[in-house]
C-alpha cells in the first residue's frame, strides 16, 4: 500500500484506504475516491494530479493525493 503520489501515471490502481480529517474524507468520497474503486493517474502538473475516476477526470492537490492509499 502506497500513497497515490508515488504511483506512476497510466497505471490502473485500486483505492485501499482514504485518510485525513472527516471533512476531507467526505470530500474525496464525493469525488469518487472510495475504498475498492478503480482509478488511473492521467498526469501530474505543477504538483497537482489529474486522476480518472468513474469515467471522469478529477484534479486534486498533492496534499489530497497523499491521503489516498492504493
Amino acid at each position: 500500500m502506497l500513497p497515490l503520489t508515488l504511483a506512476d501515471p497510466g497505471e490502473d490502481l485500486i483505492v485501499k484506504k482514504v485518510g485525513g480529517l472527516p471533512e476531507v474524507k467526505k470530500h474525496l468520497e464525493n469525488l469518487g475516491f472510495v475504498v475498492g474503486s478503480e482509478i488511473r493517474i492521467v498526469t501530474t502538473m505543477g504538483g497537482n494530479i489529474i486522476v480518472k475516476v468513474k469515467e471522469a477526470r478529477v484534479a486534486i492537490s498533492k496534499e489530497m493525493a497523499q491521503k489516498i492509499m492504493v
